[in-house]
């Protein structure tokens, strides 16, 4: 499922236009965004936990050519899922 197929889903769940539900999908995600920019981490109980990991440099190897390359110190988002939230996929 790509991102237009989940806001048509999403639209149908709620019972609004698609483009009510790109608005809201819109919102929650600039908020998510702007909120980790900050350092702060978002905690949605029942269902996941979101927050940005330090990532150290590394070396890494390109598959193509065989090259080692340097990859530089990052920050990436990170959502983890509550047990809860696991356990309707695993009944």
């Amino acid at each position: 499922m790509n991102k237009s197929e989940f806001v048509r889903a999403y639209a149908d769940k709620l019972g609004v236009t698609i483009k009510e539900a790109e608005a809201n999908f819109a919102a929650f995600k600039e908020t998510l965004t702007d909120v980790l920019s900050t350092g702060e981490y978002v905690h949605i109980s029942g269902f996941a936990t979101f927050e940005l990991k330090d990532k150290d440099a590394r070396n890494g190897i390109n598959p193509k050519t065989g090259d080692k390359v340097a990859i530089p110190a990052c920050k990436t988002p990170v959502a983890k899922f509550s047990k809860s939230y696991k356990e309707i996929f695993n009944k």
